[in-house]
């Protein structure tokens, strides 16, 4: 939590050295309290806590990472042990030629045209939450669960197209379950243990993640019989997608990876991102205030289409704050298969890199009062590429960040152009991250129609 009454909530970073049981405990109850204070100082922190690590700030060195030396720098056995048994080898996990080949065979799906496309479902979601919150005017809400079902509704429908066969919670309850049981960082991991060697809470969970599975490829195969949908929705752009190097189609178990890569990504990162915004607004009024002037102004009593998101800058920039302060992927890694130097320091094959997005966003050295909430500083001269990375970059940037942005605008200026939200006293959220930085607690606000 904030130690100043003027900053809103934040990680307590570590201020004193963690051996192996402290990491572990640490990384289980919040992955983030392995950050130590330092790492917002300097361009890279290094020790040893079973494995070789190194914590990497510098925008050069993740340039090198992220972009220049790309498949030196594989995803770290870590995040592979903790995804694979969800997601198998999509396009989040692969690595290589199987990664190329799939991300060029689902590129056309994420095209500029689709997302057109795609945004009134957006809008029609962005609605509905409306109905909800003013058919209970004053009422406290959690506005973490409002935005998880609002998001999971949009997902629900570019991907199945309302096909109520589907079973939406079913799969939305094994993918939460996972995260919450199985997800968590092992001894295992800490202690740099091979893939092979299993992990109790993955087995445990192991039959919720094959009934999802199962469920997933009934949707895929049945799609492929019935025939697409008018217009196209995201399973049929799947579907009809091919690696134009080499004419490959992804398998119904290709397709089931991917979809619940994109089901997990597409609501639970936005449904955070909006939170977190709705919770900064809250938070300063005056922000809160400018707006909604925006909003207002563009939509006049409509909701948001994405004709409007290009006319909502000051929106777009709260969202950015957001992402900056609250980073979804707050902390991810990679393995290191190749001897290299990162801030002349020598980087050995299998150390792993840890890239800490929290820390970079508020590194002291490269933003101006970085624990602040200023929508502002995104106006006028953008900051470095490099230190400000809420999607990744390089050829591995996020193949969805431009659908998260639109949807995000969409759903916020609706939102804050028809209420006013207020926090309610003693329900401030905790931050803290297992798989993605989630506010402990819930975001409890107020929301009174103006």
């Amino acid at each position: 939590m904030s130690d100043r009454p003027d900053l809103p909530v934040r990680v307590p970073l570590g201020t004193k050295p963690l051996g192996v049981l402290k990491s572990l405990k640490a990384a289980r109850s919040n992955v983030l309290a392995i950050i130590p204070e330092l790492a917002t100082r300097q361009p890279m922190v290094s020790g040893k806590t079973g494995i070789r690590w190194h914590m990497v700030m510098d925008p050069g060195a993740l340039r090198r990472i992220l972009l220049e030396r790309l498949d030196d720098y594989p995803k770290s056995d870590v995040t592979k042990n903790l995804l694979r048994p969800a997601i198998g080898d999509s396009l989040f996990v692969a690595e290589g030629a199987h990664w190329r080949w799939q991300r060029r065979a689902a590129a056309p799906v994420f095209t500029h045209r689709n997302m057109m496309n795609l945004a009134p479902v957006m809008t029609s979601a962005a609605e509905r939450a409306c109905d909800r919150i003013a058919g209970q005017p004053g009422r406290a809400f959690d506005f973490l669960e409002e935005m998880v079902t609002t998001t999971f509704d949009v997902i629900s429908d570019v991907t199945f197209s309302g096909d109520s066969a589907f079973d939406r919670d079913g799969v939305h309850k094994a993918i939460d379950a996972y995260i919450s049981e199985a997800a968590k960082v092992s001894l295992f991991d800490m202690l740099g243990f091979p893939d092979w060697v299993p992990r109790p809470g993955r087995v445990m969970s192991g039959g919720a993640v094959k009934a999802m599975k199962r469920v997933a490829d009934k949707a895929v195969d049945d799609r492929a019989a019935r025939g697409p949908s008018t217009p196209p929705d995201l399973l049929d752009l799947l579907l009809a997608g091919e690696d134009k190097e080499t004419g490959r189609k992804m398998t119904t178990s290709e397709l089931r990876d991917n979809l619940l890569t994109f089901i997990v990504a597409g609501h639970e990162t936005t449904a955070l991102t909006l939170a977190w915004s709705l919770y900064l607004m809250a938070y300063d009024q005056d922000s809160q205030d400018k707006a909604r002037d925006e909003a207002q102004a563009v939509l006049r009593g409509a909701a948001t289409t994405a004709q409007d998101v290009e006319s909502l800058p000051y929106i777009r920039h709260v969202i950015d704050e957001a992402l900056r302060l609250y980073p979804p992927a707050a902390l991810v890694s990679r393995t290191a298969l190749a001897e290299d130097q990162l801030c002349d320091r020598q980087i050995k094959p299998g150390d792993t890199v840890m890239l800490p997005i929290y820390a970079l966003h508020r590194h002291k050295l490269l933003w101006d009062d970085p624990d602040a909430f200023r929508p502002e500083r995104w106006e006028g001269e953008k900051p470095d590429r490099y230190s400000y990375l809420p999607f990744g970059d390089g050829p591995r940037i996020c193949i969805g960040a431009s659908f998260a942005l639109q949807e995000a605008v969409i759903i916020l200026a609706t939102l804050i152009s028809r209420f006013r939200f207020r926090p309610v006293a003693g329900r401030s959220p905790n931050p803290v991250m297992i798989l993605t930085l989630r506010p402990e607690g819930g975001v409890w606000l107020t929301a009174e129609p103006v």
